[in-house]
């Protein structure tokens, strides 16, 4: 049975697409039950598909976009409850944003601290996104749905 690992930024722009595309890449290759989707808690804030970071940097490591939806999508209460994990890219950032729209799901997710480009380039954000991945797939498959941080 395939289990979900929800991916969640604020405009499903740049880090959760990234996110998404390396995780269902790696997982493919281990033929894992672990398919990721993203959202945003506010995709109103950001135009067009997908981050051209988010496209050079998938490129570079050989990885398809088609390991990511083709459109953004905002999060819904539905995506949550069909997750069976759910990772926030940034505790700052989006647990204000969650607190405000699911705030019954708030503190049920895990935040990991990976800055937006305000703060970090993506020479820098994604590929601290791309070692936490790295340290999830090892732990999901050693079956261990602990939630990494």
């Amino acid at each position: 049975m395939e289990k979900h690992i929800l991916f969640i930024c604020t405009g499903n722009f740049y880090r959760s697409r990234f996110s998404e595309a390396v995780f269902n890449y790696l997982a493919s290759r281990k033929n894992m039950p672990w398919r990721a989707f993203s959202r945003g808690l506010a995709v109103h804030l950001v135009d067009g598909p997908i981050s051209p970071f988010t496209l050079h940097a998938l490129q570079v490591r050989g990885i398809s976009p088609f390991f990511t939806a083709p459109d953004r999508q905002a999060l819904r209460r539905i995506d949550l409850e069909q997750a069976d994990l759910v990772i926030a890219l940034k505790r700052e950032e989006h647990l204000p944003l969650m607190t405000e729209q699911f705030p019954d799901w708030a503190d049920r997710i895990t935040y990991w601290e990976v800055h937006d480009l305000d703060f970090a380039t993506p020479e820098e954000a994604l590929p601290q996104i791309e070692q936490k991945i790295f340290a999830l797939i090892d732990s999901l498959a050693k079956g261990s749905e602990a939630r990494p941080v």
